[in-house]
């Protein structure tokens, strides 16, 4: 008998979220010892096992995925100012305020709200679609010209990358 559209070949089976009985198991005897298995592992970190502070150390301060970007960008009103913006963006990563992943990051999200303006429908004030090539090749060649700005700045040998 073939299986129906949207059914479960077997309906009596292990429902969604369901843990192994292992895991379960596991899982009741570390939170049975979990404060004993901390304070040793603190005590351990306390007589310099380094792989101990590593443990405290990544529970107590997480690692920084991204900070938030101080950057003054004039208001973009129409997708003409885009290009203004791009030009303070990389301004501030000639001035080392912002790093080239950062700068290439924040003119995507720039990219993305033209595209939004863009879409809204209103004609007024629109850009050339010439104009607007030249905004987006502006952004993609940013992060190459970033790094070897920096790069050379440093007076260092630039990595394959650059």
């Amino acid at each position: 008998m073939p299986f129906q559209k949207g059914e479960s070949g077997n309906p009596a089976g292990r429902p969604r979220g369901a843990l192994n009985r292992a895991t379960v198991l596991a899982q009741n005897l570390l939170s049975e010892r979990a404060e004993s298995i901390a304070a040793k592992v603190i005590e351990l970190a306390v007589q310099g096992d380094r792989a101990a502070i590593r443990v405290c150390m990544e529970r107590l301060v997480p690692v920084i995925k991204d900070q938030p970007i101080a950057v003054e960008l004039p208001p973009i009103k129409k997708p003409a100012d885009s290009v203004e913006a791009a030009a303070a963006i990389a301004a501030a990563v000639a001035a080392g305020e912002l790093t080239a992943a950062e700068a290439a990051k924040l003119a995507k999200v720039v990219e993305v709200y033209v595209r939004a303006l863009d879409s809204r429908g209103s004609t007024s004030g629109w850009v050339s679609s010439s104009t607007r090539s030249a905004a987006r090749q502006l952004f993609r060649r940013m992060p190459q010209t970033t790094m070897t700005r920096t790069c050379e700045a440093r007076a260092c040998r630039p990595p394959k990358s650059c």
